[in-house]
């Protein structure tokens, strides 16, 4: 059973040979092939080269294209920053959106005089062929909500959104449509799914319905386009309290990405037995006890993770978000030897 067949016996929800597996390795697979953090992020080839050779040194079970989130904004004129040794960002000292004035500015505009979004296209497409026959290949885009964030400093954004709904509103509509020729593209490239990171869906942000007002709806849009063209539609949101029960009305995905209990569940046990039956579970592996957990202390925790969720399949064993990029990649080793060997199902 190649890692392709694995993860759709997984969410067909049934069992393969053992829990699909996938650290989540980003910037991290840089030093596979020697690169720094600028090229890795910015060269097309360079980015392709160190996830095929994530594969090839980890088994790695999917390959989620999350480079940083940093990809869309740049769109619409972003000045960012990239640091030596960690992802790409907006300069927030120069942001696109300067005042509550400035969201009019916000129009949809042309991906393809985008450069990071053409180099995550041409990532995508060469992935697909180098790997795609024995790999899941899974196109990840950041929502609308999360791209303005991009472009306005997080804390005015919130301000704005109590101040004047409709402005934010009004650029986040013109920015999903820029996101559905997006996301049309990359699913041209030949992915198995797109993942689309719902950062603000989640308790720890904001709340329900206003989540539903100022993304909900037109993240919909991208699902709908996804499905439309037969692809499936994933979810990732690394908040706490991510709301499942929205989510999965809005975009019916087949699998979300997480890393702590839905705001409806007070354990990963009740998620399963919740949700377990309606999506496929992804997670929920916290980043950081790579840098700073023990070997037991990361490998117990993974071990928790299998016991609460794989049992019938609809189950990955993933971190909750980026593995850091900085972190020995020994734990991600770690976290795929338990997956061929406690995961195995018998």
């Amino acid at each position: 059973m190649n890692s392709l067949e694995r993860v759709v016996t997984a969410i067909s929800h049934k069992e393969p040979d053992y829990v699909p597996v996938y650290p989540i390795l980003s910037g991290a697979t840089r030093s596979l092939v020697g690169a720094d953090y600028k090229t890795w992020s910015t060269d097309a080839d360079v980015c392709t080269a160190a996830f095929v050779k994530a594969t090839q040194e980890f088994d790695i079970d999917c390959l989620v294209t999350l480079v940083d989130l940093s990809i869309e904004c740049d769109a619409w004129g972003q000045e960012l920053i990239f640091p030596e040794a960690e992802a790409a960002h907006p300069n927030y000292d120069n942001c696109v959106i300067k005042d509550i004035e400035d969201y009019k500015k916000i129009q949809k505009v042309d991906y393809r005089t985008s450069e990071r979004m053409m180099f995550h296209i041409e990532v995508c497409k060469n992935l697909v062929q180098q790997v795609g026959k024995e790999k899941p290949i899974v196109g990840f885009v950041f929502g609308p909500l999360g791209v303005l964030s991009m472009l306005r400093r997080q804390d005015d954004m919130y301000m704005d959104i109590y101040d004047d709904p409709d402005a934010v509103k009004s650029a986040v509509a013109a920015i999903n449509e820029t996101l559905k020729d997006y996301v049309n593209a990359i699913i041209d490239t030949g992915v198995h799914a797109i993942m689309l990171d719902t950062l603000f869906a989640s308790a720890s942000i904001m709340s329900k319905s206003m989540w539903m007002e100022m993304e909900g709806v037109f993240v919909k849009e991208l699902a709908d386009i996804c499905h439309e063209r037969g692809i499936m539609v994933m979810i990732h949101n690394c908040g706490e309290k991510i709301y499942f029960d929205v989510q999965i009305e809005t975009m019916n995905p087949v699998a979300i990405s997480f890393m702590y209990p839905p705001d409806d569940c007070k354990d990963f046990a009740e998620c399963k037995e919740k949700y377990g039956s309606k999506l496929s579970l992804i997670g929920c592996v916290p980043p950081v006890m790579a840098v700073t957990a023990t070997d037991e202390e990361w490998d117990a925790y993974c071990k928790q993770q299998i016991d609460a969720m794989a049992k019938g399949g609809g189950y990955m064993l993933a971190t909750g978000c980026e593995y850091p990029a900085n972190a020995p990649l020994s734990y991600a080793k770690r976290m795929i030897d338990i997956a061929k060997s406690y995961g195995k199902y018998r």
